[in-house]
């Protein structure tokens, strides 16, 4: 048994992946026999997306215990959770959830770095799961670029402080290691698992596809948070699909679906009953809607990565997937076999796969065992878990 924690800036019910993340780590580690402290600010209703209250559970176990101390992790915050982390044993572990838009301070919290140092000069072991990386400098975004410069010290100051840097992406670890400035320190990929739990209530997944009027088609589905680079490229390759096959079914999920499928009706109004917008849903819920749908469609800006956690939903599930290759890409991607990849901005190809996909019904079986196969073997949560376990400072 060991004690653990973890300072993230956000947790359950706030909604954000970071949030569904550290809640999945904390409980994880809890369920295994640790014990788990989680250091986070105190919520205000409109983050848990207008709920008045905490819901009654905000972990599975009761070896996690939730300090909403951080505040606006303001200095003289740092200093009171400072003074209630010394009256914890020591060793102390901790294991920051890194981001550093999460923060506060517009994204520029260079005291809370400082502080990481010097709890670190007290005997704290100080481990960074690396989320994102700093901002790119931008020509003549003035703005942007005072941030960046501040966001590569808040980095330097950190990596001072930490023994390991876990990263959730390997790509983190180039930008990060050429700002330790030679100092030995220990990088690890830790890739960030789905947060949606599977379920499987083949009744109900009917239910859904026959709700959706689907009758024998099959359905494309997209999984996202809808950015205007998802959009463009979901208009050019939903477009295409529909002219070519206007029984085609299309299920749009997540938060903004709704409002894209009313803009995307209203341009194209013949098609208005074969695209769906499911809007906001509770993972249940999600769950089955990606289990209703017999390809998905995942364009990534920067590439497929380790920490898209929507591609990784769709992998959990064993979806066939059309994604994008890109720079971020990580070569198990390709090597797996186990996602159709295309550039990220070569729409006719992206649309080609997606077409073809569709009408190859041994190829999307094919793809459907790749895909269990990969995420069990690289991205289920208990390797995180094992790997947080084994690897201890």
């Amino acid at each position: 048994m060991a004690i653990i924690y973890i300072i993230t800036p956000e947790y359950p019910p706030q909604i954000g992946g970071v949030s569904d993340y550290t809640y999945q780590v904390a409980n994880g580690l809890a369920e295994a026999g640790d014990d788990v402290h989680v250091w986070c600010p105190r919520m205000r209703s409109q983050e848990a997306g207008g709920r008045s209250k905490e819901p009654e559970q905000t972990s599975r176990s009761e070896r996690v215990v939730v300090h909403r101390e951080l505040g606006r992790i303001w200095p003289s915050d740092l200093r009171r959770v400072g003074k209630m982390l010394d009256s914890f044993p020591q060793p102390r572990r901790l294991l920051v959830q890194w981001v550093p838009h999460g923060f506060g301070l517009r994204a520029m919290n260079i005291p809370f770095c400082l502080w990481l140092c010097s709890r670190a000069r007290k005997g704290d072991v100080v481990e960074i799961m690396a989320h994102e990386c700093y901002l790119p400098f931008k020509r003549w975004a003035i703005k942007q670029n005072i941030a960046a410069i501040a966001q590569r010290s808040m980095t330097i100051i950190l990596l001072r402080a930490a023994r390991r840097v876990w990263v959730s992406i390997p790509a983190w670890e180039t930008r990060f290691r050429s700002l330790t400035f030679g100092r030995r320190l220990s990088f690890k990929w830790l890739p960030v698992p789905s947060n949606i739990p599977v379920i499987n209530e083949p009744q109900a997944i009917a239910t859904l596809r026959a709700r959706y009027g689907v009758n024998g088609e099959t359905v494309l589905g997209h999984f996202g948070t809808y950015n205007p680079h998802d959009r463009r490229v979901l208009r050019a390759v939903l477009s295409e699909i529909l002219e070519k096959n206007d029984g085609q079914k299309i299920l749009l999920m997540g938060r903004g679906s709704d409002s894209m499928r009313d803009e995307f009706v209203r341009d194209e109004p013949l098609w208005k009953d074969s695209i769906y917008g499911s809007g906001e849903l509770d993972s249940r819920t999600l769950s089955l809607h990606l289990s209703a749908c017999d390809v998905m469609l995942q364009p990534c800006q920067d590439g497929v990565s380790g920490r898209r956690t929507t591609v990784m939903a769709a992998l959990a599930h064993g979806k066939p997937i059309v994604t994008t290759i890109g720079c971020l890409t990580e070569s198990i991607w390709s090597e797996s076999e186990a996602v159709s990849l295309a550039p990220c901005e070569d729409t006719k190809e992206i649309g080609a796969a997606v077409k073809g996909l569709l009408s190859d019904r041994k190829q999307r079986e094919h793809l459907r065992v790749a895909a269990h196969n990969l995420y069990n073997e690289r991205f289920d949560i208990d390797l995180v878990i094992t790997a947080l376990r084994t690897h201890p400072q």
